[in-house]
């Protein structure tokens, strides 16, 4: 699994979690809904700045996104 698939799934787990749509995450992030699918899919890497909204909307602190990607990553 790369670096980017096991961010997005854990995206993926966290917006599923919370009972949250993409369009959903997408606003609640300021983010586009089509951005979104593809953080989920891995095919795209977020800044930091991104990492910061996703977790501010999902409730969840940015380390414990990267903590989540590192331990699938590592796997």
């Amino acid at each position: 699994m790369t670096l980017e698939a096991a961010f997005g799934s854990v995206i993926k787990q966290l917006r599923v979690e919370k009972g949250l749509s993409q369009e959903k995450l997408a606003f609640e992030s300021s983010l586009d809904r089509s951005y979104i699918s593809q953080i989920e899919c891995g095919h795209r890497q977020p800044t930091l700045l991104t990492i910061f909204q996703l977790a501010k909307a999902l409730q969840v602190a940015p380390a414990q996104i990267i903590e989540s990607a590192e331990t699938l990553y590592n796997q």
